[in-house]
């Protein structure tokens, strides 16, 4: 099976969000060696410091392969969660799944998709969060609901967000809780 994630939040390493990315991958891959796993980073002026990542190491792990490509995330925004065009395939080639996190929601041609869900802060507390990412996060969302098979949250708490506030159906929610 092919697997596509967007780790494109590791530019913004020690933030939670690139904490709990970092951690489900460096596992996911040490305990999967049968699937090939295609890696999805864009930043414009960010450079993913490969040897910070013990995943992106060839020689240790043959199966994992990384994409960059120089899109700023305002334009992945637009083409993604506003326009929602330019399918994922057609930058990274096919996939079986693939899994989104933070910011963007781009479409598929064949691929499952599954996303991470931190929080549902834009929802919850709008006025605490700056007012560029409460728009992107719930256009983003919007797709979210729409399309992924399947949402990992990082909580009970979150899982119940999801349920309440978004109205996505418990089956497709699943707690995958933060590692170290």
């Amino acid at each position: 099976m092919k697997i596509g994630i967007d780790i494109s939040q590791l530019a913004y390493p020690e933030t939670g969000v690139a904490n709990y990315l970092q951690n489900l991958i460096e596992e996911l891959v040490k305990l999967d060696t049968k699937n090939e796993y295609t890696l999805f980073y864009s930043s414009l002026r960010k450079k993913l410091l490969i040897s910070n990542f013990k995943f992106l190491n060839k020689s240790q792990y043959p199966n994992v392969q990384l994409k960059t490509f120089k899109i700023p995330p305002t334009l992945l925004d637009l083409i993604w969660n506003r326009l929602h065009i330019l399918p994922i395939e057609s930058l990274i080639g096919e996939v079986d799944i693939f899994i989104t996190s933070d910011w963007t929601e781009p479409p598929a041609k064949k691929a499952k998709k599954a996303t991470i869900l931190y929080d549902l802060i834009v929802y919850k507390y709008p006025k605490e969060t700056a007012g560029k990412i409460v728009e992107v996060q719930k256009r983003k969302l919007k797709w979210v609901k729409k399309e992924s098979q399947r949402i990992l949250c990082i909580s009970e708490a979150t899982k119940k967000d999801a349920g309440e506030i978004l109205g996505v159906p418990q089956n497709r929610l699943a707690v995958i809780y933060p590692g170290f």
